[in-house]
Parts: structure tokens; sequence; C-alpha cells
């Protein structure tokens, strides 16, 4: 079923019916959040085996995700976005199902394997809106989507910890069914948003995702940002594969208690990406709040390990306002470094790159979190995953501070002019 490609003009009557996928799309992902170190816990016989099998398993999703994202963001630029985005929520409710029926970890595995091989929908997502987007308004228009993104870790994680005390298996049923409503939605709905004259042909030797990231390196006004890219995406690898079984460690959480902690991450995420990102944007460009996101968000890591009781998760969530401007701010920087027929490779190659320091993050985790497992309930070492996000996060601030201090470009460019509101 094809559509007529929406314009940079009509953006405004297209950003709903991309804000609403990806609120679906979100909500199904979330649901299984807190749940998934359980069902992986049910097939394994010890904490700290289930601490390396949880790795295994976020390793699968994420080397499948790496190489499946380059390839799926190039496939958008040669046949549109629509079709592509299609593709990746009928692999998400596929993936969702077989990993409610997997009764061996083999079986989880694989059917991990081909869901991230399938699902690259937050790349292709960005590319959508960067589409249908003037470049001086992507960094607000990345914000709502971000926001979509909190929105559905609000209902994600708390419906699934509630269904998950239930039945471990039942959320993994209900978010496949959310995926297979998504892709009714997107089939019916969803407009294309990729003008066929902006379309370029396919090439397997541009969508090589090692291949790829040296040419984002070389895009102009990127550069060493890639590094700052690396940098956060391996914190919040970090963070996401350490934050229940830390929890659970430490604080003895169940999954009601880290559904909801999730929430309380989709609650600010909203807040601050939906309703503050714009008007932040009013008094600063794009990459002065990326640098500043990133001091917040280097404080929270160090405090979030060093938490003695289960509200200071919370609240630090809380304090870390300006952490959750970080992404917007640099897909902006980097989404306005490309050109119009390049925006899905170009954004492909950055999700390949998130892809990548997924890979990483569980195998660098998994050590620290069996360390943790053995060690008495509410050890400061338990907060060894999130003393490393910390530095991670110090790294990436260090270096975008130098590039963006270094580049005239940066320096000179105002907060009214780069962000103009509309």
């Amino acid at each position: 079923m094809s559509t007529p490609a929406v314009s940079v003009g009509s953006g405004r009557a297209a950003m709903p019916f991309i804000l609403v996928a990806v609120l679906i799309d979100m909500v199904s992902i979330g649901i299984i959040v807190p749940v998934l170190p359980e069902l992986v816990g049910s097939l394994s016989h010890s904490p700290s085996e289930q601490a390396f099998w949880v790795g295994v398993v976020s390793f699968a999703f994420a080397i499948a995700s790496f190489i499946g994202a380059p390839v799926l963001g190039a496939l958008s630029d040669r046949y549109g976005r629509r079709p592509v985005l299609l593709l990746g929520f009928c692999g998400l409710g596929l993936n969702f199902f077989a990993t409610a029926l997997a009764t061996e970890l083999w079986m989880l595995i694989a059917v991990r394997l081909l869901g991230g091989a399938m699902q690259a929908n937050a790349a292709v997502a960005n590319a959508y809106v960067a589409d249908i987007t003037a470049p001086e308004d992507r960094a607000r228009r990345f914000g709502m989507l971000g926001a979509m993104f909190g929105l559905g870790f609000i209902l994600g994680p708390a419906t699934g910890g509630a269904l998950g005390a239930i039945d471990i298996h039942l959320p993994f049923f209900v978010a496949g069914v959310l995926s297979m409503l998504n892709l009714a939605y997107g089939w019916f709905v969803l407009p294309e948003s990729l003008p066929a004259d902006k379309r370029r042909p396919f090439s397997w030797t541009a969508v090589n995702p090692l291949a790829s990231i040296r040419a984002l390196i070389g895009l102009e006004g990127v550069g060493k940002l890639v590094v700052v890219l690396a940098c956060t995406a391996l914190a919040q690898g970090v963070l996401y594969n350490s934050w229940v079984l830390y929890t659970t460690f430490k604080f003895g959480w169940g999954s009601q208690e880290n559904g909801a902690s999730l929430a309380a991450v989709g609650v600010m995420s909203v807040l601050v990406q939906g309703f503050l990102l714009g008007r932040l944007l009013k008094w600063m460009p794009a990459h002065r709040l990326a640098v500043i996101g990133l001091v917040s968000s280097t404080a929270a890591y160090l405090l979030w390990g060093l938490a003695t009781e289960g509200w200071m998760m919370v609240a630090v969530v809380a304090a870390n306002l300006l952490g959750f401007t970080v992404t917007a701010s640099l897909q902006s920087v980097v989404s306005s470094a490309a050109d119009a027929t390049r925006q899905g490779q170009t954004l492909g190659t950055a999700s390949a790159l998130n892809s990548l320091m997924a890979v990483l993050a569980p195998v660098l985790v998994a050590p620290l979190l069996m360390l943790a497992a053995d060690m008495p309930r509410g050890h400061p070492g338990q907060g060894l995953p999130l003393y490393f996000g910390a530095v991670l996060q110090g790294i990436g601030l260090v270096v975008a501070w130098w590039h963006f201090r270094h580049d005239a470009r940066y320096r000179a460019a105002p907060a009214a002019a780069a962000n103009p509101l509309s």
C-alpha cells in the first residue's frame, strides 16, 4: 500500500502520525524491561548465572541491531521510511511472541538475535522527522520524539511490572499485541515522508557498519562528536543493562518497584523533552545544552552508584533534569551535518553506533553485576556499573567541550538564530 510523501512544509500534519507510532513502539518495548531479567532468571540457577545470561541475551539483541541498523537505514533512503518502519513493527511483534514462548536459554538468544536484526525503528523514526523538519527546528522535533520515548517508558515498565507480577510471560504477549496494532496503524494511517526525488540507490558497501561510522566521523561538524555519541550510548547501555539487577541486588526490588522507577525515568523524559527543551533552546544553542546535560548526567550516574536507599534512585532521576536533553541535542547537530538524501543512512549509522555500544555494554556490565551479586546487600561496591557509567559520561563531557570550543561555527552560533521555535 503506497502513500504520497509528505514534505517539510507539511511537517506539522505528519508529526502526530510518527509520534503515535513511536509511542506505541516504545510502550511495547518498555513493557518487557522490568521482567526480561526475571525471565532469564527463571531459566538459570543462581544470581551470578542470571547476571551472566542477561548479558548474553542483551548482547545477542545488540549485535544483531548493530549489523542491521545501517542496512535498514539505507533501505529507508532507497524505498522510503514507511515500509521499513512497518518491517520493524512486524519483526518486533514476532520477537515478543517468540520470547514469551521460549523455554530454553538458547531459544531466547535466537529470538533476540532475530528481533535485533529487524528492529531499527528509532533510527528510521529520526530520519522521518528529519525529512519533514527544517534543520533549525530539528532539535525541538527530536525532543518531541524523545518525549514519546519517555511516555512509552512511563506506561510500558509500570504496565510490565504489574503484568509480570501476575505471570512472567504475560508482558511479552501484551507487547506483541501492541506491536501488531502498531503495524496496522502504520499500514493504514502513517504517511511516507521521503519523496521519490530524494531517494538514493542502495549500496552494500555503504552499509558496512564500521565503514559507515568512519563516514560519520568524516562529516563536517561531527568529527570527534562520534566519541561523545559512543560514550553516552555506552553509558546508557550500562544503565539499562544494570538497573534492574542492581536495584534487585542492592535494595531487594521486584518487578513492580523496577517498573515504577523506570516509569519515573519516563516522566522526566516527557517533562524535559516534551515541554522544557524548546524553552531551553531559546536561551542556548543545542551544542551548549548538550555539554551542560553531560555535566548533569555524569553526576547522576555517580549518585546512583552511591545511593544507600531505594528512594534515592528516583530522587536522582528527578534531579538529572538537563541530562535528558543530551540525546536530542546531539542528534540535531549530527542531522544538520548531513544532506537531505542521506538522513536515513546518517541517523542509521548513529543508531548502529548506539547498537555497537549496546553490544559492548552487557559484556562489560555482566562481570560487574556478577561481582555485585556476591556482595552483601547495600555494599557500596555494588554500584560499580554506575561508577563506570559516570566515567564514560565524564569522558563524553570533556571531548564535547573540547570539540565545540575549537570549532568556530559552534562558538559563533547564538541561541535564537540556531534554534528558532515555531
